[in-house]
Order: C-alpha cells, then sequence, then structure tokens
C-alpha cells in the first residue's frame, strides 16, 4: 500500500513540475513573474525644456552618443526615426554602434537602415519579431533585441551622410538590475556587402543555360554572412540581393561551418529554402521568424529584394567558431549586389570586423529597361541588323 501510494505521489509531483514548466515557458505567462531588484529606465530625446522639439540634431560627420550607462542591466527596445526622409538623406550613411561592459570597441556595428531592416537607404514596411519598421512608409524603425551588459553599454551614432540629420528621434527602454543572471550573453550585429564576381570558367551559367554547371563543395568564394571566433548562439540575418540580371538569383546555398569544420556542417538546398520558402518567390510577405519583406517587381528577379530570417525557436549553436556563408548563384557564378546585417550572441563581448566604407557601401544602380534595350541594339548590330531579328 504505501509502495502505491509513493507512486501515486510521485506521479502527482511530476504532473506540478511539468505543468510549471509549460506555464513558465513562454513569453505571456512569463509577464505573470514579479521580478526581484529590477527597474525600468528610460533614454529618450525628449524635449528637456518641456516643449515639443523632441529630437536632437546631428551634425555632417559628426559622432553623437545618444545612450550611456554605468552598472548591469538589459536593453528591450529601441525605437528610432529620422527627417528628412530617405530621398534626401540616406539610411545606408547613418552608422550605429553598441559598446558593453566598457569596451572601446563596438560589439554591434551597422549602418542604420540595413539594421533595422531597411535596404538600399529605402524605406518600406513590414514586420518580424524582433525588428520592423513601421509606418509611415516604415520610418518608425524598432528593435526588441535583448542588449545584456554587467558593466555599462554606450549607443553611438556617427553622421556619415555628407549633411546634418536635422531630426533625430529616439527612445531606448533598459532594465537596470544589481546582477545579470548567470550565463547571459551579449548582442553582437555586423554588416557586410560585396559586389561579387561571375564566374571565370562558366560565365554567368545559372541554371546550366551556358552548359553543364560546376560544383561547390567547399564554399570557397561564397558571399560571408558572419565569421566569428567564440562560443554562441546565431539568432538571424537580413540579406538584400540586388540582381543586375532576370535570372533567377536564389540558386545559391548556405554553408554554415560550426567550429573550425573545414567541410560545412549545415548545407542548405536553395536561397530561398533557407528563407523558409518556396519555388523562387517574388511575393511580399512578412512571418514573425522570416520573410520578403521587398521583392523587385521587374522582368524576371530583376533588381532588388530583401529576407530574413530570425533563429527564434532554432539558434545555431557554436563553441569556439561559427561561419555562415551562402553561394551567390550555383556554383558563386552570378554577380550579385549582395549585402547583409547579422545578428548573434556570444558569453562576452567582443569586436566585430569593420564594415566596408560610404564608397563601398553605395547600392550599384539598378538596371532599367533602357538598358535593356541598349543591349538588345548591340546584339542586333552583331548579327548584320536584319530588320527581322527577334532575340531567341
Amino acid at each position: 500500500m504505501k509502495k502505491k501510494i509513493l507512486h501515486i505521489l510521485s506521479f502527482i509531483m511530476l504532473i506540478a513540475v511539468s505543468t510549471s514548466a509549460q506555464i513558465l515557458n513562454n513569453d505571456l505567462s512569463a509577464l505573470s513573474q514579479i521580478q526581484q531588484g529590477v527597474t525600468s529606465k528610460r533614454i529618450s530625446s525628449y524635449d528637456r525644456t518641456g516643449g515639443t522639439d523632441d529630437f536632437i540634431r546631428i551634425a555632417k560627420d559628426e559622432k553623437k552618443t545618444i545612450f550611456e550607462v554605468r552598472g548591469a542591466g538589459i536593453i528591450n527596445h529601441i525605437w528610432i526615426t529620422m527627417a528628412p526622409d530617405p530621398g534626401t538623406l540616406s539610411r545606408n550613411d547613418v552608422i550605429i554602434k553598441m559598446y558593453w561592459d566598457g569596451n572601446e570597441y563596438p560589439s554591434v556595428i551597422s549602418p542604420i537602415g540595413p539594421f533595422f531592416g531597411q535596404g538600399w537607404n529605402e524605406s518600406y514596411q513590414y514586420s518580424s519579431l524582433p525588428l520592423s519598421a513601421s509606418p509611415v512608409e516604415g520610418r518608425g524603425m524598432v528593435c526588441y533585441f535583448t542588449m545584456p551588459f554587467s558593466n555599462g553599454a554606450r549607443i553611438e551614432i556617427e553622421n556619415q551622410s555628407g549633411r546634418r540629420i536635422d531630426n533625430f528621434y529616439y527612445s531606448i527602454d533598459y532594465l537596470t538590475m544589481n546582477k545579470l543572471p548567470a550565463g547571459t550573453g551579449r548582442f553582437h550585429s555586423w554588416y557586410n556587402k560585396q559586389l561579387t564576381d561571375a564566374s571565370k570558367t562558366e560565365g554567368e551559367n545559372e541554371w546550366g543555360v551556358f552548359g553543364k554547371s560546376g560544383n561547390n563543395l567547399k564554399g570557397e568564394r561564397n558571399y560571408v554572412i558572419a565569421d566569428i571566433k567564440g562560443k554562441g548562439h546565431f539568432v538571424g540575418v537580413n540579406y538584400y540581393v540586388n540582381s543586375p540580371t532576370p535570372m533567377w538569383y536564389g540558386e545559391g546555398d548556405e554553408m554554415i561551418f560550426i567550429d573550425e569544420a573545414t567541410s560545412p556542417t549545415l548545407n542548405g538546398t536553395g536561397t530561398e529554402d533557407y528563407f523558409n520558402t518556396a519555388w523562387c518567390p517574388k511575393t511580399a510577405f512578412s512571418n514573425p521568424y522570416y520573410g520578403y519583406p521587398r521583392v523587385n517587381n521587374d522582368i524576371g528577379w530583376l533588381g532588388r529584394t530583401h529576407l530574413y530570417r530570425f533563429h527564434i525557436t532554432d539558434p545555431l549553436y557554436f563553441n569556439k567558431a561559427f561561419k555562415f556563408t551562402i553561394e551567390h548563384g550555383h556554383n558563386n557564378v552570378l554577380t550579385l549586389d549582395l549585402a547583409s546585417v547579422a545578428y548573434w550572441y556570444q558569453d562576452v563581448a567582443t569586436p566585430v570586423p569593420p564594415i566596408p566604407d560610404a564608397e563601398a557601401r553605395k547600392p550599384m544602380s539598378l538596371i532599367t529597361i533602357g538598358d535593356i534595350h541598349r543591349w538588345r541594339n548591340e546584339w542586333r548590330k552583331s548579327k548584320g541588323n536584319d530588320p527581322k531579328l527577334w532575340g531567341n
């Protein structure tokens, strides 16, 4: 009888523990948990005189610290908007840098537009779980990534746009506490951009248009999204593609190398597959974890496309190193204007590599109908200008 009672009690305790774990293991239930020794605070651009000039100005080439605190805490919300609009003030040339734990080096560095999910100095709306761009026209830039620090934090804005930022509004919410929970990582983010090279041997032989395609096993010429040393987990990427050809840009596979592996630890099956879509999409949509907030509306896949994926429930873990690469076309055969912003956490705040300078960051121009017609004219001339030339 005693043995039976013990079994029953054990079962009840198991259910209680299981139920408790389920209740606490989601965002909404976590809201019910009362925190000890935690205080909410904010630093913003509000008008200190009590008026309505709730913004700062940032001069040409000026570096302005907009957030600086001491001690331990966690940034849990950032909102920023700027004027003039992107047609006059380039979001690609306003740099955001973040410094943790009193370090002199940034662990976050990116143009402000691409960081928040606005590519090529464009402005458009989208909504994901950690980042969004809200009305009007996506000019409200929002971040919900948590950013812990144990010994102070600083956020700096550098104006490389060549003109004054007339109105820079911001609101940064954070928590203060005596000590961070054990095992709390530090947020990192890095921007990269590259005009990739077409294959010297195959040309732009996508889909085998010019013959048999080559193979790529090691990813030597892949575009690099992140190259990290240390321990942590990768949590997402904003990926910006500008294609000068109507050929599909996305046969390129992701190849991810974990802990100094010489061959890919994780192999993908195509660009759109990594971003949780299929069959060469051209449909704009936003999911909390992945999406295509901006798609080209030109011939084929000519032009600009913005893709994102955030590893919220499926982080990619590493203990020594992590290198995320992706092909630009199968076997890296395409010339593409690529840019990306990677997001990850590490056990300590480390420096990220420098980003390309303002000249190297300039988006390549869009290919127009006139360009295509001029190419056709050169082809016609090469064929003797036969008046019935068609083009196949």
